[in-house]
């Protein structure tokens, strides 16, 4: 049974409703960039540099940078065998990091010559990354462990392991105001941590969200964004932990993103293929405005703050053959899924990685189109 697969970075670009009416309709988009990456055809997460405008997207055995304006392909960060995930960037310290998952370090590469110039010893599944501006550290979650390396960028050298202690790990955020909150996907909870004393400060459950996954975050309005694999996203008063808002979202989302100028939420969902979208009216009111229609697989993504464009990355499938997992109700990682068995054959005869594209796509407000795709074959 053959199949195809590609990956799309897509980038959305909102615009504020004149007047309330209007803000409740749902946006619409449509795409106006494709860039091709190449293969491997893994990937995770992206993230997007306000300071340099540009996209990092883990791709492979590598990390694929692409401006985030033009489309234009600015280089890749090599030399990662293991899989990168994350990224956590310090723009003070000119410098980028990544985990190397299997090798168990924490890649540290120069934003300007995209080289790495470092690599700091992790624990095990290291998966997201965050760069937290009041301690200026890098934290790296070690998922099954239910560790946090901490990095300081000035010496590129771990300074502390935080154990949470419960259970799987999934994405953090930092809040900007020496506080760090991690997804406890396993106990349905979110854990606050003192960037200052690398210290657990907080146990906040959720019980009605199974298996925490992306997250942001609103500094003015102090609410923290929880996606969930049961069809809901969560927001919590960060001061206190308590619940403010449920809203229902696509199934399979893997990351939220945040557009503080626009007030909207958006959590891309890997097995429907769309993107919830929610706005903000205030601190204690969210309204869901419906999905916008991406691709089955898309469930990660960056946003550019400023412009309120939004990049995801997602396969390109026969429509065909079903993959395996996207037929699944509630699947919490349904593209890592998919490609881990895509590519387990490769693997297994010790061939090369399998050919994928990569692609790189713009929507903005009219109406959706997406240029020709050439699909690539997968090796049996």
């Amino acid at each position: 049974m053959s199949r195809f697969f590609a990956i799309s970075a897509v980038a959305l670009c909102v615009a504020q409703a004149p007047n309330a009416l209007a803000a409740e309709t749902p946006p619409a988009y449509h795409v106006t960039k494709t860039v091709t990456l190449g293969s491997p055809e893994r990937w995770d997460y992206l993230v997007f540099d306000p300071s340099t405008h540009d996209v990092y997207v883990s791709h492979g055995d590598r990390v694929s940078v692409v401006d985030g304006r033009t489309g234009a392909i600015v280089g890749t960060v090599d030399g990662l065998p293991g899989g990168p995930h994350g990224f956590g960037i310090s723009a003070a310290a000119g410098k980028g990091y990544t985990p190397d998952r299997e090798a168990k370090v924490a890649a540290a590469f120069d934003l300007k010559t995209l080289k790495v110039v470092k690599r700091i010893p992790v624990d095990e599944d290291a998966d997201a990354v965050a760069f937290d501006p009041a301690s200026g550290h890098v934290f790296v979650i070690d998922g099954d462990p239910s560790r946090i390396t901490v990095i300081d960028p000035r010496t590129d050298s771990a300074l502390a392991t935080i154990d949470v202690g419960i259970g799987k790990l999934e994405y953090a955020v930092a809040g900007g105001n020496g506080k760090l909150y991690v997804n406890g996907a396993e106990k349905k909870e979110i854990v606050r941590v003192d960037t200052k004393t690398n210290a657990v400060d907080a146990h906040w459950p959720v019980p009605n969200c199974t298996s925490p996954h992306g997250a942001a975050y609103d500094s003015v309005t102090h609410r923290l964004f929880t996606s969930c694999t049961n069809r809901i996203l969560v927001v919590l008063d960060i001061d206190t932990g308590a619940l403010v808002a449920t809203v229902p979202i696509g199934r399979g989302s893997d990351a939220v993103g945040f557009d503080p100028k626009r007030k909207r939420i958006f959590s891309s969902n890997g097995v429907d293929g769309t993107l919830s979208v929610v706005e903000e009216k205030d601190a204690n009111t969210f309204v869901s405005l419906g999905d916008v229609k991406t691709v089955p697989t898309a469930r990660t993504m960056a946003i550019d703050p400023d412009t309120g464009r939004i990049f995801l990355a997602a396969a390109d499938l026969d429509p065909s053959v079903p993959p395996p997992g996207l037929v699944q109700a509630d699947l919490p990682r349904p593209a890592l899924k998919f490609s881990a068995t895509a590519e387990a054959p490769c693997r297994a005869r010790r061939r090369p990685s399998c050919p994928g594209r990569a692609c790189f796509l713009c929507l903005t407000r009219r109406r959706l189109s997406c240029a020709p795709r050439r699909r690539t074959r997968l090796r049996p």
